[in-house]
């Protein structure tokens, strides 16, 4: 019998006591849980292998619970390690959930990959968001032998960060290499007009995932959320989008 992970985080933090909850390890926690449950996942620091071991492991997680709703990725990011980085890309393409990435400080680097590569129509960067594309660094150590072959493996992981950002932007490869070969920053229209992302964000409606429950509103261009809290167990309407 499958564990329904959102009963079994509700469960938890009832048996918590009130101590424990004010803690703020406990806060975050359970914050980052009810994103989870809206289908929300959020990079808010640099991206490393346990980060990126426990996005990865969300983005399934989320994908077996319902593989026909969008996933949200919130970006706010310095960059990280490519391998993480890689991984999580990979995952975007196999999973049968659209994934809206949104750039909300930063996407920086490894940041600006994630946000780049999320599904097309449904890349988003707030009005102050801002965007570095560079082609990464390494410390080279060891033996001559040992540093030519990690530069060989830097060349072609360069290589492959200019032809797969080249795919998602719609720039050419020569393109991508030039403007990667320093630090380069883009703001938020710009970044749109590069090819990093489709929308600059005026609406909290467009970057919203419709909770579980949700029923749209297609009259009047809105929805409504008549849901059990994940935690709590309480229930409660939200409602968003649309005119009076």
């Amino acid at each position: 019998m499958t564990t329904n992970y959102f009963e079994h985080a509700r469960n938890r933090s009832a048996g918590a006591d009130d101590s424990a909850i004010s803690r703020g390890t406990d806060v975050a926690m359970m914050t980052s849980e009810r994103l989870l449950y809206q289908r929300i996942l959020l990079l808010d620091r640099e991206l490393d292998q346990e980060n990126g071991a426990r996005l990865c492991s969300q983005l399934v997680l989320l994908a077996a619970e319902d593989p026909s709703r969008d996933i949200t990725l919130l970006i706010n990011s310095p960059g990280g390690l490519v391998p993480a980085m890689l991984g999580i890309g990979d995952l975007m393409d196999v999973i049968p959930c659209d994934v809206r990435t949104v750039a909300l400080g930063m996407a920086y680097s490894a940041g600006q990959f994630l946000l780049t590569h999320g599904t097309r129509g449904k890349r988003f960067i707030l009005p102050h968001g801002t965007v570095l594309m560079h082609q990464g660094s390494a410390g080279f150590g060891g033996s001559a032998a040992d540093i030519q072959i990690q530069a060989g493996d830097l060349r072609k992981n360069r290589d492959l960060l200019i032809r797969l950002t080249a795919e998602r932007t719609g720039q050419d490869e020569q393109t991508i290499a030039r403007d990667s070969e320093r630090d380069r920053m883009w703001d938020a229209r710009a970044a749109v007009d590069y090819g990093f992302c489709d929308h600059v964000v005026t609406s909290l409606d467009e970057i919203l995932p419709l909770a579980h429950g949700a029923v749209t509103n297609p009259s009047r261009g809105g929805f409504s959320i008549d849901n059990q809290d994940p935690l709590t167990g309480t229930t409660g309407t939200t409602s968003g989008g649309g005119n009076e």
